[in-house]
């Protein structure tokens, strides 16, 4: 049993994977073949020593500059500013936004120690002053760290005459208006567009 626990405690390493959620894939693991586990193990293994982060936009990539970076194709004049890669990953999947991208690797957190200067917002500004670029959208969480991340970032940047934008927030597609709490409802009437 001590080669189990401690497979449970290595899983509750992962964010959001909690004691209960670690049992249930260890034993779920015990379950499945074995070369399906060789492969699990081997993809993390290069996902984790290949991938490394673009030198342009911060993003994890095989490549450097990455593919995004890299394709000549996507709108250059437009940065969208995201706190992770998986936010990027999030936006690609709706086919909607062909600029580029620039990931800060967090939000500002006095609370947790973390300042403009532990995430990747000076090389953002170096971006602005040797590009020519037409607008900056702010793709932070509708958190108060990720607003006070888009203000920090928004007071830069428009010095500079670069515009910035903030993506609508809102409520999503099948919610009902009485669940939403009024901060989300004032939100999604201030960033409305005509019809």
């Amino acid at each position: 049993m001590a080669l189990l626990r401690d497979l449970i405690e290595k899983l509750q390493w992962l964010p959001g994977i909690g004691r209960k959620s670690a049992q249930r894939i260890a034993f779920y693991l015990q379950k499945m073949d074995a070369a399906r586990v060789q492969e699990l193990a081997e993809a993390m293994v290069k996902a984790r020593t290949r991938l490394r982060e673009c030198s342009i936009c911060h993003n994890l990539s095989e490549k450097n500059p990455c593919e995004i970076c890299s394709d000549g194709a996507r709108e250059t004049d437009k940065i969208c500013v995201v706190e992770q890669p998986s936010d990027v990953m999030v936006i690609e999947k709706t086919s909607e936004y062909r600029g580029v991208y620039h990931v800060v690797h967090g939000v500002i957190s006095p609370i947790d120690n973390v300042g403009p200067e532990d995430l990747r917002i000076d090389t953002l500004v170096n971006r602005l002053r040797t590009n020519n670029i037409s607008e900056v959208i702010i793709a932070t969480n509708p958190t108060t760290e990720g607003d006070v991340t888009a203000m920090y970032i928004a007071k830069l940047v428009k010095p500079l005459g670069v515009r910035v934008t903030r993506i609508a927030r809102g409520l999503p597609m099948g919610s009902d208006l009485d669940l939403a709490d009024t901060t989300t409802l004032t939100r999604a009437l201030e960033g409305r567009s005509d019809l």
